[in-house]
């Protein structure tokens, strides 16, 4: 009997996968048995067909109105609202993560949101930073890239960072770009019925739907051969750091931009001052941030560093007894409790001790709330070794002896999401030596909060020095600016008004915000401003 495998979608059609080389089932977590929809490993025939068509679909997005775009991303946001339940039911069958709690209030408005601003950025133009220079008649601005953006999904969030519907996906087509999404095995079912929520919208707007296309998964030398491809022109990746640098080193070969966020221990620096007064408070907030989604989040606080003594013994105290009494939460793969108990006994070869936790345990995959602590002389001989990133409900406790030891320890910091400083009565100077490491090594400073809350603002920096993400000038989180890494910059010189975009033609008809002779004004350019044409 023939295998019915579910169909990929390539050039706007849902078809058969031309000679997969393997198939896969995802599995419900929770219980650990396998789902019963198949999906194909594709070949180099679907990547071929998949480029070629989003390579004549980039052609056609530049014809396009940036309205059309607009209307997609509203389309499909309506969409995924109007279908949410079902939506939600799907992944969690897939993630073990509840529909209501999880999905319902939480990630799926998100990624609605996410998709709406991205439209209003569309709209108001502000990502594109229209800029004129009337002495030297110089414009510029910001436009699509010149050719397909590959978006690879993570495991741990099907929606709002998924390669089909979440903040990449988003971002690229906010800027013109068609996408080639690769989803991801552990959820292939809620992806497949997201692609189809977005081709229906692209059906619907006029949208072209060969912008949209989407493969479950690829063996890994084809993944590298496709973000080498010349029809290429970015790619976003969000994921372990092994797979993140492999298919990195392949981009950087082929020239191209490779956005990745790969690993981040999030440290948290809690000061004496703030120990003292409140370290009961602080290990609630800890216990909460390091296991909320079974700590698959990538802000997950992976580090803790204070100085030793009564204070930082009583608050490893609290934080133990929530670990323990909290039930085990179920996390996404098959794979990650052995990744889990292999990163334990990595933290424990460098010097850390488990204070409690360190197994895997069933029904599904799950594994102990779990605590490690070292000293802060251990850590600084041992680095790199013991900010191997765990995903999942795990932390390492640093004691310090001193405040010398703590501000030496966020000197050898690698670079990270977030970082966090805790502080209290009498801790302005520590902070004063400590926060200027820690800001070098982040991507987004905490005060008094834990990280794991990423806010979809404007103002938010989803990002980090390496290794957290592959380069640390840009968001994958917060629009407009998490657009321009899907963009390229035109310069106009001395081209004539009516052929220039209309972003930066004299009249302004847009009525949008242009940076004129380094001054920001919405105005039309005055007659004696404009060259003669």
């Amino acid at each position: 009997m023939t295998e019915q495998l579910q169909p990929v979608l390539i050039n706007g059609a849902w078809r058969d996968a031309t000679r997969p080389s393997a198939s896969f089932t995802a599995s419900n977590p929770t219980t650990g048995e396998n789902l019963s929809d198949t999906y194909p490993v594709s070949e180099v025939e679907d990547v071929e067909a998949a480029l070629q068509a989003s390579w004549e679909a980039a052609e056609l997005l530049r014809s396009l109105p940036a309205e059309t775009r607009a209307a997609f991303l509203e389309r499909y946001a309506e969409r995924i609202e109007q279908y949410r339940e079902d939506l939600a039911e799907v992944a969690e069958l897939e993630t073990g993560l509840p529909a209501k709690g999880r999905y319902m209030n939480t990630e799926i408005p998100r990624t609605v949101n996410q998709l709406r601003r991205a439209a209003r950025a569309v709209r108001e133009r502000t990502w594109t930073r229209p800029t004129i220079d009337t002495q030297h008649n110089l414009r510029a601005m910001f436009g699509p890239l010149h050719g397909v953006v590959v978006v690879f999904g993570p495991n741990n969030f099907p929606f709002a960072f998924n390669g089909v519907a979440g903040g990449d996906f988003a971002a690229a087509i906010a800027a013109g770009n068609p996408v080639i999404a690769k989803a991801h095995p552990a959820h292939p079912t809620t992806s497949r019925l997201l692609a189809g929520h977005a081709l229906q919208a692209a059906v619907q707007t006029g949208f072209p739907a060969a912008a949209v296309q989407m493969l479950y998964h690829l063996p890994n030398e084809l993944g590298v051969q496709l973000v080498s491809d010349r029809r290429v022109a970015a790619i976003g990746f969000t994921g372990s750091r092994g797979g993140g640098l492999a298919l990195k080193a392949a981009a950087d070969k082929a020239g191209k931009p490779f956005y990745a966020e790969m690993s981040s221990v999030n440290p948290v620096f809690v000061l004496p001052g703030a120990l003292k007064a409140r370290a009961e408070g602080i290990a609630d907030e800890f216990f909460t941030s390091c296991t909320v989604g079974t700590g698959q989040f990538c802000t997950n606080p992976g580090l803790v560093i204070m100085i030793d003594g009564p204070e930082a013994q009583a608050f490893m105290r609290e934080a133990t007894q929530r670990f323990e009494a909290a039930p085990a939460g179920v996390l996404l793969t098959r794979e990650a409790p052995r990744q889990l108990e292999r990163g334990v006994a990595h933290l424990t070869a460098a010097g850390a001790r488990v204070v409690t936790g360190g197994k895997s345990i069933e029904p599904g995959f799950r594994f102990e709330n779990t605590l490690l602590s070292v000293s802060g002389a251990a850590f600084l001989k041992a680095p790199e070794e013991l900010q191997t990133e765990l995903f999942g409900p795990t932390s390492l406790l640093v004691l310090a002896r001193d405040e010398q030891e703590l501000w030496r320890a966020a000197e050898v910091l690698e670079g990270n999401l977030t970082g966090t400083i805790y502080s209290g009565d009498g801790d302005e100077p520590l902070y004063a030596q400590v926060a200027p490491k820690v800001r070098r090594k982040v991507g987004r400073l905490l005060n008094d909060k834990m990280p794991t809350g990423v806010a979809v603002s404007s103002a938010m920096n989803h990002g980090g020095p390496y290794p957290a993400t592959s380069h640390p000038g840009f968001t994958s989180v917060g629009l407009p600016a998490a657009i321009t890494r899907f963009a390229a910059l035109y310069s106009f010189d001395n081209v004539r008004d009516h052929r220039l975009p209309p972003e930066l033609q004299d009249a302004n008809l847009l009525g949008i915000w242009r940076l004129v002779d380094d001054e920001w004004t919405r105005d039309a350019l005055r007659p004696a401003q404009g060259a003669a044409m």
